[in-house]
């Protein structure tokens, strides 16, 4: 564990001390290092808890999450290069270092044995995103923006803690290993019904379930794109991680608490997936697309069995990687024709035509097209949920079907089309933005190969 965390805590003096010269090149060095040593998570034991010391440990669930934390930090320093280039020293470091301070929580929260420390962690990521989004953001909403965002995850957080003080009354501790082996101390009764409520509606704020979604288009258009990458790849797998890690304690859920939950995130699915039908802002459309692809990790994660988990851990693996390539290419945009509209920014393929084998190679992913992970995910999820109930096959169906036209709606906006007359002078795609749609699309399509990897299930 500390091989990695120390790393990850230097490369803050790194970011501090490095002369302008080498301060990119330090941080993204030093990162994608620190990235590719962080594989070695991954690698199967026949212990259920790998590296584990007496707050932290590794299973099947928290690994493909940890790595993608520290393999999303290089990219996202990556990407941010552009729009940071005409700024002073001190505040390109004070990105950096806001951008770091939050992996050393990301990767607490996902390691964590302990359900204090897992609160704390999990609430203090939100600080550095709050400053990204309210000071780096691009226009004057970003504000509101980040009042969205601080109060939506503070109101439905601090019934959580009550809960968790709760539970230590109740049992004595709060270590996870511990719990497992106490039988289950939410029965049936009034408070335990709303303790699990508190202890679910907090994870569902931040994965986001429908109804409780409107910080995340927000919070997404107006952050800068590092930010952006951050929410959509990272902050929203705290949710579904959360929901998986606690559902876990309160076997089995009582019935009325399960449907709630269940209806909305499959109908959330649906729902978002026709808004971004009639969304004209492109970030906003990716950020819709999030919220429906999470409603089926919510659902799957909800009905507690092993193939929806794995199923559930596989797409929020996929959908992060993908959704933050889908930023990332938003942003190529915007930094080039000043704006996220899509009827101002149609048919870029002849003048970009590279870019343009990136945005076709991520829209297939985001639909899920047979040879990526993101199938594999979203096939065992129906599955999972179809053998709950035959009748969730209509939603989800339906999902798939709305998922599948917006993302090529998506494409033909961007790509195709007559070029509008405003744009008569656009730079080039350079080397760094390949790289950077490279270093996110590479692991998804190796991943097909060896799923179990991020499934999961004990190998």
């Amino acid at each position: 564990m500390l091989k990695i965390t120390l790393p990850m805590i230097m490369l803050l003096p790194t970011a501090l001390l490095s002369p302008q010269k080498f301060l990119w090149t330090n941080t993204t060095m030093h990162s994608l290092l620190i990235a590719t040593l962080s594989l070695q998570w991954l690698l199967p034991t026949y212990y259920p808890h790998k590296n584990l010391t007496q707050w932290t440990g590794i299973d099947q669930i928290s690994a493909p999450l940890l790595v993608l934390s520290c393999w999303l930090l290089p990219l996202m320093i990556m990407a941010s290069q552009n729009h940071l280039q005409h700024e002073p020293l001190t505040r390109k470091q004070v990105f950096i270092t806001t951008l770091i301070a939050v992996q050393p929580f990301l990767i607490l929260a996902f390691s964590t044995t302990e359900l204090m420390l897992f609160y704390i962690s999990f609430e203090a990521t939100l600080i550095p995103t709050l400053i990204l989004i309210t000071r780096w953001g691009n226009q004057p909403e970003r504000l509101s923006a980040g009042i969205y965002l601080l109060f939506y995850t503070l109101i439905s957080s601090l019934p959580l803690l009550v809960t968790i003080l709760h539970l230590h009354t109740q049992t004595g501790t709060l270590h996870l290993m511990m719990l497992k082996l106490i039988p289950p101390v939410l029965t049936n009764s009034w408070t335990d019904l709303l303790s699990g409520l508190a202890l679910l509606t907090a994870f569902m704020v931040k994965a986001p379930l429908y109804g409780l979604h409107l910080w995340l288009p927000k919070a997404h258009v107006e952050a800068p794109i590092a930010g952006s990458m951050l929410l959509a790849a990272l902050l929203l797998k705290l949710g579904g991680y959360g929901i998986m890690r606690v559902t876990l304690l309160m076997t089995p859920l009582p019935t009325h608490l399960h449907y709630p939950f269940l209806t909305l995130a499959l109908w959330g699915a649906l729902m978002t997936s026709s808004i971004c039908l009639r969304q004209t802002d492109l970030k906003a459309l990716i950020a819709y697309s999030s919220v429906s692809h999470m409603g089926l990790v919510i659902a799957a994660s909800m009905i507690q069995t092993h193939w929806s988990f794995s199923g559930a851990m596989l797409l929020m693996i996929s959908h992060g990687l993908t959704s933050s390539m889908l930023f990332c290419l938003a942003n190529t945009n915007y930094e080039r024709t000043h704006s996220r509209i899509l009827i101002l920014t149609r048919g870029l393929q002849p003048l970009l035509p590279l870019m343009a084998t990136w945005w076709l190679l991520a829209n297939l992913t985001n639909m899920a097209l047979p040879p990526t992970t993101n199938l594999m995910a979203e096939l065992t999820i129906m599955i999972a949920l179809f053998n709950w109930s035959t009748l969730t096959i209509i939603l989800t169906g339906a999902a798939t079907l709305l998922t599948a036209s917006y993302t090529l709606f998506m494409l033909l906006m961007t790509q195709r089309g007559t070029l509008p007359t405003h744009i008569t002078l656009i730079q080039n795609s350079n080397t760094r933005e390949h790289l950077l749609m490279a270093l996110h699309i590479i692991p998804l399509l190796l991943l097909i190969l060896k799923p179990e990897l991020i499934s999961g299930a004990p190998l």
